[in-house]
């Protein structure tokens, strides 16, 4: 069975001025972009968690195979996203081995990293986080296994998965993302892109 993908896009882009979901890069708009290389890399079904300026993006981006998860309470941080992106998994897709975390503002993610990082989720016997490693810490893109579910859940305004990757209950495995490090949140992040 196929590993689903949650891609948190909810937030509203306050310190960038604009929703970084549609800043363009190499052609296509961030979203989309995280869409398509989701889906390359064989995460299915992919789901976007929007929020702000949903009606606008929903306008802009193409759906295409995604599935879009409206989180109304974005306002309050990203665990919310979080929480709205395993409510829909669970209606959706309910036997599930994991989730693929991820978000759409990291430019140098490649869909072959991706597809590592289910290959090595794929490939375990036993429960465990597969995560990608840059810049000397651990974080997303990471598929975190359902028995991690709860604990996902229990995140709490803006507090991401990364706190539960730096305490896991269970194995983390870590693959080097190159670049991982880089993504945009502010103006002069999208100058430097190209």
């Amino acid at each position: 069975m196929p590993t689903p993908a949650i891609i948190l896009a909810a937030g509203a882009s306050r310190r960038l001025g604009r929703p970084k979901q549609l800043v363009e890069f190499q052609g296509e708009a961030l979203l989309e972009r995280a869409v398509r290389i989701a889906s390359e890399a064989g995460a299915k079904p992919v789901m976007t968690v929007l929020g702000a300026n949903f009606e606008l993006i929903c306008a802009a981006i193409p759906q295409g195979d995604s599935v879009r998860v409206l989180n109304d309470r974005w306002e309050s941080g990203i665990a919310g996203s979080i929480h709205a992106g395993l409510h829909a998994l669970d209606s959706i897709t309910p036997k599930a081995a994991g989730a693929l975390l991820m978000t759409c503002d990291q430019p140098r993610l490649t869909a072959a990293h991706l597809r590592a990082l289910l290959e090595v989720f794929n490939a375990q016997s036993e429960p465990a986080i597969v995560a990608s490693s840059y810049a000397g810490a651990t974080g997303i893109p990471a598929i975190f296994p359902r028995e991690l579910f709860g604990e996902l859940r229990k995140l709490l305004g803006d507090t991401g998965a990364r706190a539960l990757l730096a305490k896991a209950s269970c194995p983390v495995i870590a693959i080097e993302l190159e670049g991982g490090e880089v993504d945009i949140d502010l103006p002069e992040d999208i100058a430097q892109l190209e």
